[in-house]
């Protein structure tokens, strides 16, 4: 009766895991700005508290992920919560006409450490989970399509023993704004097998909007060049840098 059971519930976890698959999840893992435990240029005290997920530089700001997605057209909040003590807020967003699910988790400051391991795990296909929305079940982590990281690039601060070798032989596609995410990056996405669909060069803002635009022309099955490209203009927009210097901090590929 034991060995009915636990086959019965390895069946169920397959066909979870299967279905959950099939419908098209992105991941945003975002790390909260936060002056006292990131090796970070200091940002002004109501922005930089990394336990404080409202009034976050990179969460609750005017382009946090939670504040410009909530107000974007594209995009329609279905539910939020909090989920442990390190992931203080997770916001999941239904596209209003595509069959996306956009999953983003916002990570307690001091724990960028664990942000970061549990981005490259998913991008490995190490760590993966669900959530359920509504009747249907949201594939995460290694679970779904699109990864991606978003804030202080902690691999600055801290080194990983870790290599993220893939264990399924999925590819996944990995967005990472941070500072100089290519250089420091590299070899865990490559030990991973993740496709680096968009990363940066050097120093930069890790606001909502580059991500926003890049995952727009990301679902309307754009190229890579092409998501690069809406990235860079995103990002010219509002940091008025010039098209010819944000296409070479936000770049594609290897």
């Amino acid at each position: 009766m034991k060995k009915k059971i636990i086959l019965l519930f390895s069946v169920h976890l397959i066909f979870v895991s299967f279905y959950a698959q099939e419908i098209k999840t992105i991941h945003v893992l975002v790390a909260l700005c936060d002056n006292k435990y990131q090796g970070i240029v200091k940002v002004p005290k109501g922005i930089g508290n990394g336990q404080d997920p409202a009034s976050n530089l990179y969460w609750g700001c005017g382009y946090g992920i939670r504040t410009y997605f909530r107000k974007s057209a594209e995009w329609k909040e279905v539910s939020r919560k909090k989920v442990d003590n390190i992931r203080l807020e997770r916001i999941v967003f239904k596209h209003t006409s595509k069959d996306y699910y956009l999953v983003a988790d916002a990570y307690d400051g001091q724990y960028i450490k664990d942000c970061t391991i549990d981005f490259l795990k998913s991008c490995a296909g190490t760590k993966k989970d669900t959530v359920m929305v509504g009747r249907s079940v949201i594939g995460i982590n290694g679970n779904a399509k699109l990864l991606a990281y978003i804030g202080h690039n902690g691999l600055m601060d801290f080194s990983l023993t870790n290599t993220f070798q893939n264990e399924d032989g999925e590819k996944r596609d990995a967005i990472i704004l941070a500072c100089a995410s290519k250089q420091y990056f590299a070899p865990y996405l490559k030990s991973a097998k993740a496709n680096p669909l968009l990363w940066t060069t050097h120093l930069m803002c890790p606001e909502a909007y580059t991500l926003h635009d890049a995952i727009s022309t990301y679902i309307n099955g754009g190229t890579p060049q092409a998501v690069q490209q809406s990235a860079a203009s995103a990002y010219n927009k509002y940091q008025k840098c010039g098209i010819k210097g944000a296409s070479r901090l936000l770049v594609t590929g290897f």
